[in-house]
């Protein structure tokens, strides 16, 4: 599918093999011009292997990437210009101070943005004179992406971008991205942090085993559907769980499909989400907070019933599973 002016980054069956394991297998995504993609996924899910393909740093073994409408490969050279890199590690000069490192890298372009604005409005300024290697990980974080953006790019690839950084250093980096989508920049960031999809993406791309397993905005992802914490206690005041979490949830489960068949659409879920804590997927009528306190009585606990919403962390959770990897 080749890329139009609305489309700034296309990729379509990528595949990339280490060792003869498909890291990336048959992946297709799209990040339109003016908006931000995240890019979610379990640890090594092929998320960094896709975002290298795209910026030229690995060569696809099939399929194509097309950046602006090139080949981040083949045209690298042309591209350079107009896209912005920022690694998770850095890859930021150890010995040099932070304030040399965004001058010489915007001396690199032909327009770039005024450097004393970038570094006030980042707060580089406070640590300009400093060595890179002296930089904590959260000045680090802001310096790389100030050099990532520096050059005015039409697409910025933006790995882990508030990764170790304190609450006030992430709000002003995602005003900044806020205001780089506004000016019409794509951008695509890869983060483990739900809050930081939900408050920035326009759109998720939800990665695993090197495809994509879910794709869309964040309403249509989470859906329309309500959920229900129920946390349950027992009757002596003891702070251990009456059972197991698996146990209780699912008593709770037969007892609610048993009760509300009929009055809730669809199949009810209950999951434990911590100790004594379950969350029941179902809308909030009073059919099921009837269900919910007469299951509790039968079994002799207290019960305190609070309605939700799922998260993006559930939606997340719900397709790549809770095992660790």
């Amino acid at each position: 599918m080749p890329a139009t002016p609305a489309t700034a980054v296309v990729v379509s069956g990528l595949v990339k093999r280490y060792h003869h394991r498909a890291a990336v297998d048959g992946l297709d995504m799209v990040a339109p011009a003016g908006a931000v993609t995240a890019l979610l996924g379990p640890n090594g899910a092929g998320k960094t292997t896709a975002v290298e393909c795209c910026e030229g740093l690995r060569r696809p073994d099939s399929g194509t990437v097309a950046v602006l409408g090139m080949d981040p490969v083949a045209d690298a050279r042309a591209l350079r210009p107009r896209v912005g890199v920022m690694l998770q590690d850095g890859g930021l000069p150890g010995p040099v101070p932070a304030g040399a490192v965004l001058r010489h890298v915007a001396a690199m372009y032909a327009r770039p943005r005024d450097v004393a604005a970038l570094s006030e409005r980042l707060g580089l300024h406070t640590f300009a004179r400093t060595q890179v290697r002296r930089l904590s990980g959260g000045e680090r974080q802001r310096l790389a992406l100030a050099a990532a953006v520096v050059g005015r790019p039409d697409v910025a690839f933006l790995d882990e971008p508030s990764a170790g950084l304190d609450p006030q250093s992430r709000l002003v980096v995602w005003d900044l991205i806020r205001s780089l989508r506004d000016e019409g920049t794509a951008i695509v960031l890869t983060t483990h942090q739900m809050n930081e999809a939900e408050a920035l993406a326009d759109q998720v791309v939800v990665v695993d085993e090197g495809r994509v397993i879910a794709a869309g905005t964040i309403p249509a992802l989470v859906g329309s559907d309500g959920t229900v914490r129920v946390a349950v206690r027992r009757t002596d005041g003891a702070t251990a769980p009456p059972a197991p979490d698996d146990v209780l949830a699912a008593r709770l489960a037969a007892a609610l499909e048993g009760a509300v068949h009929g009055a809730v659409q669809g199949a009810v879920q209950v999951a434990a989400v911590s100790a004594g804590v379950l969350q029941v997927r179902a809308a909030a009528d009073p059919a099921l907070l009837h269900a919910i306190t007469g299951w509790a009585a039968e079994q002799g606990v207290l019960v305190d019933v609070a309605p939700g919403r799922r998260t993006l962390e559930d939606v997340f959770l719900d397709l790549t599973g809770r095992h660790l990897r």
